[in-house]
């Protein structure tokens, strides 16, 4: 992580970046158990934790700009968690549905692509603003 104002965005697409790789790891992974008894699918929610805390702080900060720039990037950490761990309308009790899985899983693709575009947009914005 950088400690200056100007990565202030990068520092915040870092972490949706990382969070989206885990996530991306975690539908693997439960596509790969779709057949092994009792398997409980895993997920990862960084999109409720990153509007946790821009609406933390909106009320402190009024535009985004400065929001995103005394934001404490240390608080976006999402837990790993068991999704409907007590229910399965399967006989093994597995809980994933491999279609449901991979719709998921190109849709983090995306998400993941667009997080490392935008991760590359701003260093080039950097690049141009210090003239190299």
């Amino acid at each position: 992580m950088i400690n200056s104002d100007a990565f202030s965005y990068i520092n915040v697409l870092d972490k949706a970046a990382d969070a989206s790789y885990t996530r991306e790891t975690l539908i693997a992974n439960n596509i790969a158990n779709a057949d092994t008894p009792t398997y409980k699918r895993k997920d990862l929610d960084f999109q409720s934790v990153l509007e946790k805390e821009l609406r933390t702080g909106s009320t402190q900060y009024p535009n985004l700009d400065t929001l995103v720039k005394h934001m404490d990037t240390s608080n976006l950490t999402a837990e790993v968690y068991k999704d409907y761990e007590n229910y399965s309308y399967r006989i093994d009790k597995n809980n994933v549905d491999i279609d449901t899985e991979n719709v998921e899983l190109a849709s983090e693709q995306l998400r993941y692509q667009q997080l490392t575009t935008a991760v590359t947009n701003e260093f080039s914005h950097l690049k141009i603003a210090i003239g190299s």
